[in-house]
């Protein structure tokens, strides 16, 4: 199996696509404040949102390097990637 190493560019366009959506900046906004990981189950139930929409969200900020995912039994916990926030856009969690 060949893994493909992504040029600092592509990261750059995968994190920005993370951010392209207001749910996704949302739960940005609410992990930052909270200072803390959150239940997966938590954020979706603040934002209202399903499920599988949850899900969706949670796994594109994940694969962007922006947070990491925790589970304990049946549920499963986000927390933000401060370093990957310091390193690619320093500054940008303090404007929310």
């Amino acid at each position: 199996m060949i893994i493909k190493q992504l040029s600092d560019n592509e990261i750059r366009i995968q994190i920005f696509k993370a951010l392209s959506d207001e749910v996704r900046l949302n739960i940005i906004a609410m992990l930052y404040e909270k200072q803390t990981e959150m239940s997966c189950g938590e954020i979706g139930e603040i934002l209202d949102i399903n499920k599988s929409t949850a899900s969706y969200h949670f796994k594109t900020l994940r694969e962007a390097g922006l947070t990491t995912t925790r589970k304990k039994g049946q549920n499963k916990y986000v927390s933000l990637n401060i370093d990957a926030f310091n390193e690619i856009l320093p500054g940008f969690l303090d404007t929310l």
